[in-house]
């Protein structure tokens, strides 16, 4: 039950943001995109702020965890005989 709360008040929160901004719901797609890359990158402040003493496991947090996360992960090249 508590992640629903917390996701409502998230919402609301993104719901003040556009008001305040002058949006209408739901946003045109490019402040949508926006506002997603955003919550992608936001997700990823706490995790690296935590490794961020150890400057090889932050290293390896963001080329392992948070790269893939946030850019996808790439399909695996097939190569060319030819």
């Amino acid at each position: 039950m508590k992640i629903y709360l917390v996701s409502l008040g998230a919402g609301l929160l993104a719901g003040l943001v556009y008001s305040l901004l002058g949006v209408r719901s739901p946003a045109p797609p490019v402040v949508a995109l926006v506002g997603l890359a955003g919550i992608l990158l936001g997700e990823q402040i706490v995790p690296v702020a935590k490794r961020f003493t150890d400057r090889s496991e932050l290293a390896r947090f963001v080329r392992e965890d948070c790269a893939p996360h946030i850019l996808g992960t790439t399909a695996p090249r097939k190569e060319d005989d030819a």
